[in-house]
């Protein structure tokens, strides 16, 4: 099992807006599906967030989860990591209500308070679906992403302690793999550890080769053989971060997400796509692809029948 990839899947996250493209799921059946067909390509892990089916706008409310969680349960064995970091307009306690109900086997944790930049994508779009969707973007200039120490210490409590959830934490920088050694030190986060290093947010680091190589020097210094990464390369960076990272015997993370193209020019048509993407990619590496329970094997998870949905 030691040469099997991970693939995870992030389906329609909080940063991309609708008019971006009109594959990017948004009705809770329209996530369930896209969900369930990157699975059957190979995604053991499913990484999920909820829109307001009718606008398209980032959503907390576990009821909106629940119309598509059980869903995804009854037709796929995949793990299923529900998001802490919600969208710019949650607070904490929104943000971490979803994994509190359900009590998935994951859920993602940032480590770090950062500055985080949409505001860009409006010089590459002029008309939009929504009125809320060039506010949303211009109001990311003026955003501070909070996650302090005590906010990572209620969702380690409340979601790892008091659930068995694990976490994919998701880290944007170097500081925050030190952030993370940190609450190892105190006895509140318990190794092996899995890490998603993210590259290529603006107000993150950059997506350079060189500072992937840092991260996993970085992670080797801190954690030893205690930890497991995977890596997220934002927009064009997401495949050739995605071959580095199975290269440096890592996992890989793909997904509407993160990047809603196929190849240059090309709006990816689904999720699923990108996973069969990378699929053949990790093949032609002659490295295996995970199974959703060998997955759970490797991160230690409590197992799907555990969960609260």
């Amino acid at each position: 099992m030691a040469n099997k990839v991970i693939i995870t899947c992030a389906v329609t996250g909080s940063v991309h807006t609708p008019s971006m493209s009109p594959h990017l799921p948004i009705t809770p059946d329209e996530i369930a599906d896209q969900a369930i067909a990157a699975a059957n390509e190979g995604a053991a892990i499913l990484h999920l967030h909820a829109r307001n089916p009718e606008t398209g706008f980032p959503a907390p409310d576990p009821e909106l989860f629940m119309q598509f969680l059980p869903k995804i349960r009854q037709a796929s064995n995949a793990v299923v990591n529900i998001s802490t970091g919600g969208g710019m307009t949650m607070t904490v306690d929104q943000r971490i209500r979803a994994a509190k109900t359900t009590s998935p086997e994951m859920a993602s944790l940032n480590l770090g308070t950062m500055n985080f930049g949409l505001f860009p994508a409006l010089n590459r779009k002029t008309e939009w679906q929504h009125d809320w969707e060039p506010d949303f973007l211009e109001s990311s200039r003026d955003f501070v992403f909070k996650n302090t120490f005590s906010d990572i210490e209620i969702m380690l409590s409340q979601l790892g302690d008091a659930n068995g959830t694990r976490f994919e934490f998701e880290c944007y920088d170097v500081g925050h793999l030190y952030t993370l050694a940190h609450f190892i030190d105190r006895g509140l986060v318990k190794g092996p550890v899995f890490l998603q290093f993210v590259l290529g947010v603006l107000g993150g680091i950059g997506a350079d080769p060189e500072n992937l190589m840092h991260m996993k020097a970085t992670a080797d210094k801190l954690f030893g053989d205690q930890y497991r990464f995977s890596v997220l390369g934002v927009g064009r960076a997401q495949m050739p971060f995605a071959a580095m990272s199975a290269g440096m015997g890592g996992h890989v993370r793909v997904g509407l997400e993160d990047n809603l193209y196929i190849r240059k020019g090309e709006l990816a048509r689904s999720n699923a796509e990108q996973v069969a993407k990378v699929r053949d990619i990790l093949t032609g590496l002659n490295l295996e692809i995970a199974t959703p329970d060998e997955a759970r094997e490797m991160l230690g998870l409590k197992g799907y029948d555990s969960v609260g949905f």
